[in-house]
């Protein structure tokens, strides 16, 4: 998932505009960018931040690029933000999302005789792609609109013109975005986190298909939005910034929940309660207060510039944060029982080899998985995450015990068939767990506190929005 920001003041907006994209760090590691509109035609800067952060690549950049409109992105894939000379005159774009059609849709232009000049990895760039969808129509809000009916999967986008910002939600609300307002000042953000230190105050949470147009005289309806909503539930389990709210419902707080919800019926007797920095300390939480085994935390995190495991695109990259990131305490470790929470398992390799073997190594006794979701079963088809069955640790159990992939997985979803657990008792040997427990799915649904036919679960249950 990437993150992204726009904001349209009444003097420069360059400072709010590099903050509050820099609070987006943690929805992306490919790359970040920034546009501002600076009256005559628009600025733009994007960089490379893998193996960087925003802060250092940027800091120079923005004190250049003031202007009283701008968009930011940091960007879990593309290079962003796209800058296009259309009838509509000119524009920056910026996207979140998934286009599962996308290799389809550009062979639609080819076949008219049309081109793209941004690849990423041999795809067309997603953003250069819905802007080109866009400006197919006569005027933007339209051209969002055919867009939406267009593409397979998510995009929630901020587009930036001489008039000011359109912003538009994802048609099934799958990514959040939500206006914001300081005084005369304006902003429109994934992450509510980007609002306080700003000084913003959240305003509304765009409907799903909604399309505004922030400017700095305020925010003007373009197109409203529709009932449906299906947000994604791993905001509040894993990729979300604990501060952050969506749909009114507070990040930190439901993972809280989440480790209340584990430790119910759970009868384990253990030294401490632990939980993987980061996201899993809130659910660790939630696990000690609900069940009165002490916190503690006997894997430290070395600084908070380490970017996320789950996050880049390599699995040698990922291996590599994880080996180096989280740093054991062998004096707290050795012959202990320790209760580890964790947001989930993805692909389990790392969970395997960085985390239970230190623990291992230093002298754990027992080490309890506790699991904030259930299993993962599905590859997201809206939003760059996992993309294969393959990599899925369930998968491979499930192929482990049937000898061959198999379609009908119905079993394996069912929490309380002899099949979910032969599959959970062979994840827990392959990981070297002393137990495994998942989060059942509507205890998941319950911490985070919508309607179960508001949130996404497609990556657990399988049920397409």
């Amino acid at each position: 998932m990437s993150g992204i920001i726009g904001v349209a003041s009444n003097k420069s907006c360059h400072e709010d505009l590099f903050y509050g994209t820099n609070y987006h760090s943690h929805l992306g590691t490919e790359f970040a960018g920034l546009a501002v509109w600076d009256g005559k035609e628009i600025l733009r800067k994007i960089h490379d931040i893998k193996g960087s952060h925003f802060k250092t690549k940027f800091h120079e950049d923005y004190l250049q690029m003031k202007g009283k409109c701008g968009i930011g992105v940091v960007s879990a894939r593309d290079e962003q933000p796209i800058c296009i000379h259309s009838k509509f005159g000119a524009f920056a774009i910026i996207t979140n999302g998934f286009i599962e059609n996308a290799d389809e849709l550009a062979e639609e232009f080819y076949s008219i005789g049309k081109s793209f000049s941004e690849f990423t990895d041999g795809t067309v760039n997603q953003s250069e792609l819905v802007a080109k969808l866009i400006i197919q129509k006569n005027n933007i809000a339209e051209g969002i609109e055919y867009m939406f009916s267009k593409i397979k999967g998510s995009c929630s986008l901020l587009l930036l013109t001489k008039d000011g910002i359109y912003a538009a939600r994802d048609r099934l609300g799958y990514t959040p975005l939500v206006v914001g307002q300081r005084g005369d000042d304006w902003a429109i953000t994934t992450e509510t986190a980007a609002f306080y230190n700003l000084g913003f105050k959240i305003k509304k949470y765009v409907e799903p298909g909604e399309i505004i147009l922030l400017d700095n005289s305020g925010m003007k309806p373009k197109s409203k939005g529709k009932a449906a909503n299906q947000v994604c539930s791993f905001l509040w389990i894993y990729t979300g910034f604990p501060a952050s709210s969506y749909e009114g419902l507070n990040v930190e707080m439901s993972r809280e929940r989440c480790g209340r919800r584990l430790a119910k019926d759970d009868n384990i007797k253990a030294d401490m309660a632990s939980g993987i920095p980061d996201s899993g300390t809130a659910h660790a939480i939630g696990y000690a207060m609900e069940s009165g085994v002490p916190l503690r935390r006997p894997l430290v995190k070395y600084t908070p510039g380490f970017d996320r495991s789950y996050t880049p695109v390599s699995q040698e990259t990922r291996d590599l944060i994880a080996r180096m990131k989280l740093i054991p305490i062998p004096e707290m470790i050795k012959d202990k029982s320790i209760v580890f929470c964790d947001d989930s398992i993805v692909r389990g390799t790392q969970l395997k080899n960085y985390t239970i073997q230190k623990l291992k190594e230093c002298g754990a006794s027992q080490v309890h998985l506790r699991i904030a979701c259930p299993p993962l079963m599905f590859p997201c088809k809206f939003n760059y995450s996992t993309r294969s069955f393959s990599e899925l640790a369930a998968r491979r159990a499930i192929k482990a015990i049937e000898g061959k992939d198999v379609e009908d997985i119905s079993g394996y979803l069912d929490e309380i068939s002899p099949k979910y657990k032969k599959m959970v008792d062979w994840i827990a040997k392959d990981l070297g767990a002393t137990t495994l427990k998942y989060q059942k799915l509507d205890d998941m649904i319950e911490a985070i506190g919508l309607p179960k036919d508001k949130l996404c679960t497609y990556c657990w249950a399988g049920n397409e929005p």
